[in-house]
């Protein structure tokens, strides 16, 4: 079922136009006013509304124009209220719209001047003086403005003329007595008093003036008041009475009795009041409702038994009472409602109507539940159904709501109403999952198709709106897809592996996962999982110094004056893994002479333990062992060769020391140095030229003193750092030896990050400078020999 949208206009439309129009006449263009065409109108479904039985105008679908649809008589509609309007509801649908339509009434001159009877009749002593003044009935024209009664004029005669002042508009007709009567000639009079209106064209009434010639009689009845201004209030009983007016005549006998009557009253209080004609009192006769009519006024005119009479007016404002309870009106309520309407939305219009005024009408109007709707106050005493929460049918389905509305007065009338209301059930929830955030730990090194963790999302719709597919979405890890490390399965979430993980080429990464429901339209929502590789002791420490492989020979040089806690060497060390599983320890497990040095477990420095003596072996051969600190723990070896000495021609066998473990081969090379001495002799001193040839060639291979190790044998980004290991290159450090010493110990030490090496620049040991090294060790023994 399609639902419409909603939107509540609060705009007023306002229409002016003259009463008495033909049907049909047009009174309007609604369409152009509320910017759309005619076809978009008509599509809409516009319709008016009004609150009594008459529709007095209609919309022609055709055009997009109000016209009159009943005749409209400003007269009957509103009496001589200056303001006259029709106020009705103009309603749109989809979205739905609501406009207060206002249409104020014109007065046309459509009404000529009547009096109240066909002749007037008074009676004049032929003693009245001239210049006497005799009021005569009025005329009632029920126009207003210019259209109402303008001026009156008197047919022509010897006796009479008409008062300035009572021809005006507002005041009593008078006639005034010109030249005096004399009963004998003529006791009867007949005179013409013509009413005009102010309307265009002029529209006229008259009526005969009789007049009849008596005896003296000097005064004329008076009035306490010229104007008497009363309040009753409404739906008092019949019979009560209003007011009395009172009149005085100083004559005596006949002509001194004052009777009353009214001169003139409106259309809509003739069957309302009565006046006792001996007395005065004006007397309910009818029923007083405000809301029919607020106010009358009363014409009263006093004569005395001789005929002359005046007037006065009694002006009655009706008081309203609270005899109206409000009725609930629902204009408009589209049901079932759609439960995905956001928070604020219109479902309908209800209208609440109470005739009376003031406080009386002022209308509260509320729901009486618990419901997520409310009433907002719009157009007056119309209010907007409006939701207060997106409806959700998965709650509830179906809701029966009361209004209660409740006037203003004393005591309060109200009234409630009691309707229903459907909820349609839509695809509005998406799946949801469990989590925020997923995370996973998974060791490298484990098993393709292994489980890695699960996800889970609900969806509270029904049936196949509430059906979940789980994928993952398109995104790449390290350049390659991320399908081509996990894989999920759409029915449970459950997310496998698809290749073996290693740490040390992916540490971390991230996916999402999307859950989509099987509505139409499906809807979706997706959740982050962090996956995260732990890292396994797989790789052991690698050494970088000394060269562990055996194409190369590296011997260090100690010099005879070392003090205890001398430096003499480093062995460096790198481990590819991290955390503990990096953490290095560094072990001497043989030496020559146990007691003499010894190496830092955390740093890999090899320091003398005491002072060197005359009797310490020249010769000191290590084995070291670098162990991480994994489960289980790995391990690397390498071999350090120590020459205690302050120059090279002090080594006596510098062959020896680098085979040491063939006992065999070092025999063998000292006979033929024994033999060949006296031969070779020239080749001695050649040999040691061509030591210190390659010493200044090669001034890094053999060292004076204590090591300077380069940052070069370290792997790209790392650096070593004393007593913790191997860390990033980001924290680097260097070691500054003095020059041309060969007894120095470290100078001092500082820590610095510039200057270090790039991730491409490596140093290398020559092979030619090993192959001189081997040749000079082999020439240097024979020489010893000799």
């Amino acid at each position: 079922m399609a639902v419409l949208s909603f939107h509540l206009c609060l705009g007023d439309l306002r229409y002016s136009i003259s009463e008495e129009r033909r049907r049909g006449s047009t009174l309007g263009k609604i369409a152009q006013d509320l910017g759309m065409d005619t076809k978009t109108l008509s599509s809409r479904k516009p319709r008016v509304d009004f609150e009594g039985t008459k529709r007095y105008c209609d919309i022609n679908h055709q055009t997009g124009e109000l016209v009159v649809n009943e005749r409209i008589d400003r007269e009957a509609l509103c009496g001589q209220k200056q303001s006259c309007a029709i106020h009705f509801d103009f309603f749109l649908e989809n979205p739905l719209e609501l406009h207060r339509v206002t249409l104020e009434i014109q007065d046309i001159n459509d009404n000529a001047p009547k009096f109240k009877n066909e002749a007037i009749d008074i009676e004049i002593r032929e003693s009245a003086i001239k210049g006497a003044r005799f009021s005569l009935d009025e005329a009632y024209d029920p126009d207003l403005g210019t259209n109402s009664v303008h001026s009156y004029t008197l047919s022509n005669n010897e006796h009479f003329i008409l008062s300035p002042k009572g021809a005006d508009r507002g005041r009593l007709p008078e006639i005034v007595l010109e030249n005096e009567l004399d009963r004998e000639k003529q006791d009867r009079l007949s005179l013409i008093l013509t009413a005009y209106d102010g309307g265009s064209p002029q529209r006229t009434g008259s009526v005969v003036v009789n007049i009849r010639v008596l005896d003296a009689n000097d005064n004329v009845p008076v009035f306490t008041q010229p104007v008497y201004e009363v309040s009753l209030h409404e739906n008092v009983p019949v019979e009560t009475v209003v007011f009395r007016v009172s009149a005085s005549d100083a004559d005596e006998g006949p002509n001194g009795e004052v009777t009353y009557e009214f001169s003139y009253l409106s259309i809509d209080s003739e069957n309302l009041f009565t006046i006792d004609q001996k007395t005065g009192e004006i007397k309910v006769k009818g029923d007083i409702d405000f809301e029919e009519s607020s106010s009358f006024e009363l014409r009263i005119r006093a004569k005395d038994g001789a005929g002359q009479a005046t007037s006065c007016t009694v002006l009655i404002n009706v008081v309203d009472v609270n005899d109206n309870a409000p009725v609930i009106i629902i204009k408009s309520l589209n049901t079932p409602v759609r439960e995905n309407l956001p928070s604020g939305s219109e479902i309908g219009i209800i209208y609440v109507q109470d005739k009376d005024s003031t406080s009386n009408g002022d209308i509260k109007c509320s729901i009486e539940q618990q419901v997520p709707l409310k009433l907002v106050p719009s157009v007056k005493n119309h209010f907007a159904l409006v939701t207060t929460t997106e409806l959700d049918r998965e709650r509830q389905a179906e809701y029966n709501i009361s209004l209660t509305a409740t006037d203003g007065g004393a005591p309060p009338l109200f009234s409630s109403k009691t309707f229903h209301l459907s909820v349609a059930d839509v695809n509005d929830n998406a799946p949801i999952f469990e989590k925020q955030l997923y995370s996973a730990h998974v060791a490298e090194n484990n098993k393709p198709g292994s489980s890695v963790l699960s996800v889970t999302a609900k969806d509270t719709d029904w049936r196949q709106n509430g059906t979940v597919v789980y994928s993952l979405l398109s995104s790449d890890v390290n350049d390659a897809p991320v399908s081509s490390f996990l894989s999920i399965n759409g029915d449970t979430g459950v997310i496998h592996s698809v290749r073996s993980f290693d740490y040390e080429q992916l540490k971390s990464f991230k996916l999402l996962v999307l859950a989509r429901d099987n509505g139409s339209p499906p809807l979706s929502s997706n959740v982050t999982v962090s996956v995260f590789i732990t890292d396994e002791n797989d790789n052991a420490p690698q050494i970088l110094y000394p060269s562990p492989d055996g194409n190369s020979f590296m011997t260090e040089m100690v010099p005879k004056a070392a003090l205890a806690g001398s430096l003499v060497s480093k062995v460096i060390a790198v481990d590819a893994d991290s955390g503990q599983n990096a953490w290095l320890t560094y072990h001497i497990i043989k030496a020559s002479d146990p007691g003499l040095l010894t190496i830092g477990v955390h740093s890999g420095e090899i320091r003398t333990q005491r002072d060197l003596s005359e009797s310490d072996s020249m010769k000191q051969n290590l084995i070291v062992s670098v162990r991480d600190n994994g489960q289980p723990s790995l391990s690397a070896t390498c071999a350090m060769y120590l020459l205690v000495s302050d120059n090279l021609a002090e080594v006596p066998e510098l062959k020896d020391m680098s085979h040491d473990e063939s006992s065999t081969k070092l025999t063998f090379y000292l006979i033929i140095a024994l033999v060949s001495v006296s031969t070779f002799f020239l080749t001695f001193i050649i040999i040691i030229l061509a030591v210190r040839f390659c010493r200044r060639r090669k001034p890094r291979l053999l060292f004076d003193g204590a090591v300077a190790i380069p940052s070069a044998y370290l792997p790209p980004n790392y650096a070593e750092v004393e007593g913790a290991g191997t860390l990033r290159s980001t924290y680097n450090y260097d070691a500054y030896l003095t020059t041309g010493s060969r007894t120095s110990d470290f100078k001092f030490v500082r820590s610095y990050n510039e200057g270090t090496l790039t991730a491409d620049l490596t140093l290398k040991k020559p092979q030619s400078a090993v192959d001189d090294l081997e040749g000079l060790d082999a020439d240097m023994s024979d020489s010893l020999q000799v």
